[in-house]
């Protein structure tokens, strides 16, 4: 079977397999739709390969048709009564099919969430040094996490967390939009922030 599939039509139909019908059934994916033989059902709705209805037969004589053309019979709307077939050449469609799936989800951007971690008594450099991060991953199109950090006697002046997320956010106004103000969580205080420009 093995040296059939790599050798020619011609050595496929001295196996007594037409050549056609040979590549048509290996050739082609059928994870997605019911093609050609699969097809099983009494009766379907025909569409040619130009769009036009060729009205309600058999499904054996639908195949003939597409067998015709040197072309597939898809099942494309299988709970419709009676289901709906279209004559098409499946590989190409399952090959630009791929094609626009691989296109989208190049175009797609990812979404991540950034985190920022500052402690309640950060230095103005340090916390100059946390914003522009900050900044920079918001104009990146990412969501940002602020996290303070409380440690020991800092958790009796919560607010002063509290005031440098604000600050924070308001550094960010132009570019960003706070989702969930501060709130403390055990010994840490947060805020999610996402760009303005993402919807």
């Amino acid at each position: 079977m093995i040296g059939l599939l790599k050798g020619s039509r011609y050595a496929v139909a001295r196996a007594g397999w037409p050549a056609q019908n040979f590549w048509r059934c290996f050739g082609i994916s059928s994870t997605a739709h019911q093609i050609n033989d699969e097809i099983t059902d009494k009766e379907v709705r025909l569409i040619g390969d130009d769009g036009a209805q060729l009205g309600i037969m058999s499904a054996a004589a639908a195949l003939e048709i597409a067998t015709e053309r040197d072309l597939d019979l898809v099942k494309i709307s299988p709970n419709s009564v009676p289901p709906v077939c279209k004559i098409m050449d499946y590989g190409k469609y399952r090959f630009e099919q791929s094609k626009r799936d691989k296109e989208t989800k190049k175009n797609q951007k990812v979404i991540e969430v950034k985190e920022i971690r500052m402690s309640p008594g950060i230095g103005l450099n340090d916390f100059n040094t946390k914003l522009k991060n900050g900044q920079k991953f918001l104009a990146d199109g990412d969501r940002l996490k602020v996290t303070v950090r409380f440690r020991g006697r800092e958790m009796t002046h919560t607010e002063i967390g509290e005031e440098l997320l604000n600050k924070f956010a308001e550094q960010c106004a132009e570019i960003a939009v706070v989702n969930k103000a501060p709130k403390l969580d055990g010994r840490n205080m947060t805020m999610f922030m996402s760009p303005k420009n993402v919807k």
